[in-house]
């Protein structure tokens, strides 16, 4: 069965759509109207190997914050209904991403429990020309809510904040690529209760 989704949301501030293939091998086609976030999505496709098409829309004249939450609730919403009922996934991811002088770590769970553990420090009021690398986080907690993912991210060290968040996005994708990888000794769902 594909496990394809493609996901519309619209908003008076934001107009997205994403279409997901999480048995892809890493095709991607990214314009959010934040160059930033294409950079870091297409991470996530190519070191996740999911094939990927996202077209974005927002209010990035006032600033980049609802366009990248609403990225995160987007994708989160395509993940959860790519992976379907979950059967056959590994359902934990984890790697650890060197960036130069930067070290990342990524560890999930799609348990269908939301959490998330940024331990991220990063420079205050700092910019990636226009984008606030504080927005990460927004982006991942949408994520995590919308795709019910027990995630934990961690950055060990690093000096430059583009490292730093692409270190983090390299290592997302990788653990991503993990947790839903399909395992043929995993039977039903790999839960003690039956049920994700």
């Amino acid at each position: 069965m594909p496990r394809k989704a493609t996901i519309e949301r619209k908003t008076k501030e934001t107009d997205i759509k994403i279409s997901l293939d999480l048995d892809g091998t890493g095709v991607y086609s990214i314009k959010t109207s934040v160059p930033f976030m294409d950079h870091m999505f297409s991470h996530i496709a190519r070191h996740g190997f999911f094939d990927m098409t996202v077209k974005a829309k927002g209010d990035t004249e006032i600033d980049d914050h609802h366009t990248v939450e609403d990225l995160g609730i987007a994708f989160g919403q395509a993940l959860k209904k790519a992976l379907g009922d979950s059967k056959g996934i590994r359902r934990y991811g984890d790697a650890t991403v060197p960036m130069d002088e930067t070290l990342a770590q990524v560890v999930m769970d799609l348990s269908g429990r939301p959490f998330l553990v940024y331990d991220v420090e990063l420079p205050k009021k700092y910019k990636l020309k226009e984008f606030d690398p504080g927005l990460a986080e927004d982006f991942f907690q949408s994520v995590v809510n919308n795709a019910g993912m027990n995630l934990h991210i961690g950055l060990h060290y690093g000096r430059d904040v583009h490292h730093m968040l692409e270190g983090i996005f390299k290592a997302f994708g990788r653990a991503l690529d993990q947790a839903t990888s399909i395992d043929p000794r995993v039977k039903g769902v790999l839960s003690t209760k039956g049920k994700i």
